[in-house]
């Protein structure tokens, strides 16, 4: 998904609201998440390292080698943890570009907590010390830490959560011992570049007067919606432009570095006000469809009855079933030359034994072999994942589409106050050129026809005012350490299972999938449990042994997005229920259940108070009645999954504009357009009436795909 919102990766960071002092309370924060460690006997301790014993040391040694004894010296691992975070001028750059990336209101708030620890009297209340917090050992910082985590305050528990989140990210991309030790690739060998189009971006001198452009359909988001409809109108014959705040990147580009997923996604991540739930959406020349993981999943009948009962009969009527198989033939979606990664085969094979549905996913790579590997999820680095860049906008331009990346739409523009007719947008453009002050317009488009397709986070943004709900699928992770082998995560499809057993929860279509997770380094370690900084430091050694599943759930109950009153970014209100957190977790434990019949040696989930789980028991005789296994699934079972103390995760926005049959109840008609606007359409996943129960790339590709040739129909 895409939209109205700055992308920053082209700009350097503003640490201008930050002082020195401020920074300095930050890196003393984040040097207790992934902490100094040094042996004892060798060296004195100073306040900036952890100590250990040679033997402790050598016991986290061996652990970490998970059996491949040949993999880096102790000498090496000793390094490794005895690197500091904040003395890696790659981290601190990192560090900073992702505070820089935060809303005025939330960096705010930031700035005026770390300044109130700075203080005597703030530091006795956040510390219960008088010296500030970054003066104390980090002996010290780390007890405070866990302090924070532990408190019933909510305040803690949340300041705890943010810093450990924001320290485990910026550390993985940017830690150049950690990635070389695990043999990190960011792609295989045979990830050859693809082929690039030359979208022959329209380019604007600056000036002090605004540029004005003229087009017949001005569509806004270059993402799944947006691209489907740009190709159906273009090759109608129709004067098409299409805008976006995100920038191309060719083939040989990608997949974008692991510290600059800011240029892919939207703000490098996106946190709701609460803390509770990390927000992924793509933004990005080719929005969600750059990043998405290649699952094509047709819209469950389930789901098309459930909207039909809402008065929109036409989900259930061959058009739409046209409309969905349209889509996936041009894609080439399928699954007969799928080559199974490791996580995906854990699922398929661990659900034959217990006697589970599962089933191979389909992907949208042009019935070709495609084997970019886990960072394909940052950018398809050999062009044969058939998304929005690769092939509709393409197939745009070459039917005349004309195109605008690094443009932020800041307002819909109306002839008066009174009509309900849209004449165009407004919006701020700025050049690819990197650098500090890179070249900026102001451009307005004038035009006939206005399609908003900026992602459901950004498009009720830019509508009229009128209430919105975000439905949002999350996903809880849980990791599996496995001994007996090393994983290629370079190579492979990035995604190629799902488990469907769980599809009915609460008998109104409420569901769980269980999938596998795409094992870049920082997702990786971002979802791995943080129980301490030393374990979790030697533990992140484990992770080209590592896989991830998630637990995603088609959620019942609804939030909400809305403008920050400063800068008009947006700000997710979203805080997972009772009820869908209890379907959440009852995925978790079939991921347990699946691992552990599959011969997993460690189960780690990511839920608080739920500690790891470690088995040496032979594959062949592990049964799920195995006592010790059974108490360990007793308390993932009865873990309340606390938003104040467990992260969530959503991938797939939805819903934030629905598509009704009543003005008092949806944002647009069945068409796709706004209740009483003449010519302002939505064509993205902002229009569904609810969530979608699977991936929802190829169920909004089929609701744009319909919209476009009702627009079409219209114009005659």
């Amino acid at each position: 998904m895409n939209g109205n919102t700055t992308q920053t990766s082209l700009l350097a960071p503003d640490p201008a609201s930050f002082s020195e002092a401020h920074w300095k309370a930050l890196f003393a924060l984040l040097d207790v998440v992934v902490p100094s460690v040094i042996e004892n006997d060798t060296m004195p301790i100073g306040p900036n390292h952890l100590a250990l014993a040679s033997h402790e040391l050598r016991d986290l040694y061996q652990k970490a080698l998970c059996g491949a004894h040949d993999r880096f010296s102790f000498e090496k691992f000793c390094h490794y943890m005895a690197s500091r975070p904040s003395d890696d001028p790659s981290f601190i750059a990192n560090v900073k570009r992702a505070i820089g990336r935060l809303a005025p209101g939330a960096k705010y708030q930031l700035r005026l907590i770390l300044g109130f620890m700075l203080t005597r009297f703030g530091s006795i209340i956040s510390t219960g010390y008088w010296t500030p917090f970054p003066d104390q050992s980090l002996n010290a910082r780390a007890s405070i830490l866990q302090s924070w985590r532990q408190s019933w305050l909510p305040l803690w528990p949340t300041l705890a959560r943010i810093f450990i989140t924001i320290g485990k990210t910026c550390w993985s991309q940017t830690n150049q011992l950690f990635l070389q030790l695990n043999g990190y690739r960011p792609y295989s060998n045979e990830a050859v570049p693809g082929p690039s189009f030359d979208f022959n971006f329209i380019q604007f001198p600056e000036s002090m007067e605004p540029s004005i452009i003229r087009t017949d359909i001005v569509i806004v988001g270059s993402g799944c919606g947006g691209a489907v409809c740009a190709k159906v109108l273009a090759e109608a014959g129709h004067r098409v432009l299409v805008v976006d705040c995100g920038h191309y990147f060719p083939p040989s580009e990608l997949p974008r570095p692991l510290d600059k997923s800011d240029g892919v996604f939207q703000g490098g991540g996106l946190v709701s006000a609460d803390g509770s739930t990390l927000v992924t959406a793509g933004s990005c020349w080719g929005g969600g469809g750059t990043v998405n993981w290649s699952a094509s999943l047709q819209t469950p009948p389930s789901i098309r009855k459930e909207w039909t009962q809402g008065g929109l009969t036409f989900f259930e009527e061959e058009e739409f079933q046209n409309s969905l198989d349209r889509v996936c033939s041009e894609m080439g979606v399928g699954d007969a030359t799928i080559r199974g990664n490791h996580g995906s085969n854990v699922l398929l094979e661990g659900s034959k034994k217990i006697g589970w549905q599962a089933e191979i996913c389909p992907q949208n790579t042009g019935q070709g072999i495609h084997h970019c590997g886990s960072s394909c999820g940052l950018g398809c680095r050999t062009g044969k994942k058939q998304g929005p860049s690769t092939y509709w906008l393409p197939a745009a331009g070459r039917a005349g589409a004309e195109f605008i990346e690094g443009f932020e739409v800041s307002e819909v523009l109306f002839a008066n106050r009174e009509t309900s007719k849209a004449t165009g947008l407004i919006g701020k453009w700025t050049a690819r050129n990197e650098g500090s002050n890179p070249t900026q317009q102001i451009v307005e488009v004038k035009a006939e026809t206005v399609i908003l397709a900026a992602g459901a986070i950004n498009t009720p943004l830019l509508m009229k005012p009128r209430k919105s709900s975000q439905r949002a699928y999350r996903a809880n992770n849980f990791l599996e350490l496995e001994h007996r082998e090393e994983l290629a995560y370079a190579s492979y499809e990035i995604i190629s299972s799902v488990v469907t057993e769980f599809e009915n929860l609460d008998g109104a279509d409420h569901r769980v999938k269980i999938e596998s997770l795409a094992m870049q380094p920082y997702v990786a370690m971002l979802l791995h449990p943080w129980q301490n900084g030393i374990d979790f430091k030697a533990a992140a050694l484990q992770y080209s042994h590592m896989t991830s599943h998630i637990s995603m759930c088609r959620d019942r109950d609804a939030g909400s997005v809305s403008p920050e009153p400063t800068d008009g970014s947006p700000v997710i209100n979203y805080t997972p229920s009772k009820f869908d957190r209890a379907h959440i977790a009852t995925g978790l434990v079939a991921i347990a259940k699946l691992c552990y019949v599959i011969g997993a040696r460690v189960l780690a989930p990511a839920v608080p108070d739920v500690p790891d789980f470690e088995c040496l028991r032979p594959t062949e005789e592990r049964r799920l009645n195995d006592p010790d296994f059974v108490k360990w699934v007793g308390l993932l079972e009865r873990a309340s999954l606390d938003p104040l103390r467990t992260t969530f995760n959503s991938a797939h926005q939805m819903g934030t504009a629905r598509m009704g049959t009543k003005p008092e109840t949806s944002a647009v008609d069945g068409s796709g357009r706004v209740w009483g606007c003449d010519n302002l359409y939505v064509a993205d996943t902002s229009v569904f009436p609810s969530a979608s129960g699977v991936n929802p790339m190829i169920t909004v590709m089929a609701i744009a795909d319909r919209i476009a040739r009702g627009i079409v129909a219209n114009l005659g």
